[in-house]
């Protein structure tokens, strides 16, 4: 295993625009580390400078404390699964995962060995004569999964490897790579656009976004504290409400006031909010700190917003449903239980958790920070996704 460290790394390509800006990370031996972004962030950019894939222009990437800018990528003792397969399309299951073992000179005991084991764990067992061609795109997956595996290396890095998976397969193949990564923790990076996958998966998420790191930590503290709406946004499915809205300090507490409505604040400290007295703020509340009735959260510390019911998704498990909120253009998304009985039209009041409203800078759309945030009792913080 390895320590990994990027230290202000930058890459430019031919046409001048960073694709990557001065990002800087550590990951821990043993850890796996979720780099998660929309498209064209840069998150697989960085992934391939790890890998000795691009060269760096700029920083230094650090492997047990070793510069490796200009050693070769088959040096770096580095296995790498791309999103796509790969494979040598005239080789045999069987041949694919033994490859780059062979290449290495390993004992042909220990290649059947290591093969055998991979091929169990991947559901391979029954098919490695077969060839890719007479493979569905999952077994294909699996097999790129398997060769990485069966290196054992010091460092493992993939990219989006479950996105061509069905949504079964993806789930099932998800928790054999945290089955095994928590029987052989081995320094991981790990790349996707997928919030689930890195809320399930992550020791830490990096969130980035146009080439730049937005916010690194444990997945459900980023979830609880996004440092900006960015990061708000993009982590949570449905994604965090943002309503416009104005700070009001009063001498009985802190107070946002959203369509005519005044919600306190419980926990928020006024005194580092004095500069946003009577200005416009965003303020954010997920989803699933909304409800259609009163709960069993303490006395004062819910609020109600008159709204309308635009869009009623039943899921099964649960149900989201789309408002309209009285004198706001912004909509707002709730997740209520499996069996609301809200229909499109209806007129409702949504109960709001004041303990759990983020605040952010309308102009710069960073956190507007406090103190203490309030956290919330466990008995009341449900699954985020």
């Amino acid at each position: 295993m390895a320590c990994l460290n990027l230290e202000n790394v930058t890459k430019i390509y031919e046409h001048g625009r960073p694709a990557v800006k001065n990002v800087s990370l550590s990951v821990a031996d043993g850890e796996l580390l979720v780099l998660l972004g929309p498209s064209g962030c840069g998150k697989s950019s960085v992934l391939r400078m790890i890998a000795g894939l691009e060269t760096v222009t700029s920083g230094t990437i650090s492997i047990d404390g070793r510069p490796v800018n200009n050693t070769p990528a088959k040096d770096r003792d580095i296995a790498m699964v791309f999103q796509s397969y790969a494979l040598y399309p005239h080789m045999s299951v069987y041949d694919n995962l033994a490859f780059g073992l062979r290449r290495r000179g390993l004992p042909k005991s220990e290649i059947d060995e290591r093969v055998t084991k991979a091929a169990s764990q991947l559901g391979l067992a029954g098919s490695l004569t077969r060839k890719p061609y007479a493979l569905s795109g999952g077994e294909r997956q699996r097999v790129a999964l398997g060769r990485a595996i069966v290196r054992e290396p010091k460092i493992y890095l993939f990219d989006e490897p479950l996105s061509n998976l069905d949504a079964a397969l993806r789930s099932s193949t998800r928790n054999e790579l945290l089955r095994q990564h928590e029987a052989l923790p081995t320094t991981t990076v790990y790349v996707t656009h997928d919030q689930v996958e890195a809320m399930t998966m992550g020791d830490r998420i990096c969130i980035m976004h146009q080439g730049e790191v937005v916010q690194v930590g444990r997945p459900f503290e980023v979830y609880r504290n996004p440092v900006n709406t960015f990061a708000a946004r993009f982590l949570g499915d449905p994604p965090m409400n943002l309503l416009r809205g104005t700070l009001e300090l009063e001498s009985d507490g802190t107070f946002v006031r959203l369509s005519g409505v005044s919600l306190r604040l419980a926990g928020h400290v006024a005194q580092q909010l004095v500069a946003y007295a009577g200005k416009d703020v965003i303020a954010g509340i997920r989803p699933e700190d909304l409800y259609e009735a009163s709960t069993s959260l303490p006395e004062g510390r819910t609020a109600g917003l008159p709204a309308r019911v635009v869009v009623v998704e039943r899921l099964g498990a649960e149900s989201i449903l789309t408002l309209s909120v009285d004198g706001s253009s912004d909509p707002l998304i709730a997740r209520v239980g499996r069996d609301t009985a809200c229909k499109s039209h209806d007129r409702m009041m949504v109960m709001l958790d004041c303990a759990a409203v983020h605040l952010f800078d309308p102009a710069t759309k960073e956190a507007i920070l406090w103190e203490e945030k309030p956290r919330l009792e466990e008995a009341d913080v449900r699954a985020p996704l």
